[in-house]
């Protein structure tokens, strides 16, 4: 049983089998967000989701980046990313045409950010996650 159900944009079902969400500066003790603390949390975000499904391609979503008019310190800007930052495992049928419908599936492991701890589905999901291009990043395996 999924989670919840996406129609990607090319038409392709979806489905949420597996949802991780977490504060995106929880564990942020002192500084400020800042370009070089997102980019180590997307990179530890994304080297926790490919730990986590090793068999499965991982694919970001890259993080809308606001810079609110705050006093920067030594490492430059402000940079705030969206409050929630999202791990999930989805799947689907197979990619490849050549492969029997039962024995096979296709999964990737998707790491995006949201402002807001809700789980995606149906048209209500982030365009972006609608807008993944399923057939190129996927990955067909037998059952």
């Amino acid at each position: 049983m999924s989670l919840s159900s996406i129609v990607l944009s090319s038409g392709r079902p979806i489905e949420l089998v597996e949802l991780r969400l977490s504060s995106t500066y929880g564990g942020m003790l002192e500084g400020y967000p800042c370009r070089p603390v997102n980019d180590m949390v997307i990179g530890g975000l994304l080297r926790a989701a490919e730990r986590a499904f090793p068999a499965t391609p991982v694919h970001l979503l890259p993080p809308a980046r606001e810079y609110p008019d705050l006093t920067a310190g030594g490492f430059g800007p402000v940079e705030v990313l969206p409050s929630v930052a999202c791990v999930g495992a989805f799947r689907s049928a197979a990619v490849a045409p050549d492969h029997d419908p039962v024995l096979y599936r296709s999964a990737l492991t998707v790491v995006w950010f949201q402002p807001a701890p809700d789980v995606p589905s149906g048209d209500g999901a982030d365009p972006a996650l609608r807008a993944i291009r399923w057939e190129d990043l996927a990955r067909d395996h037998e059952l």
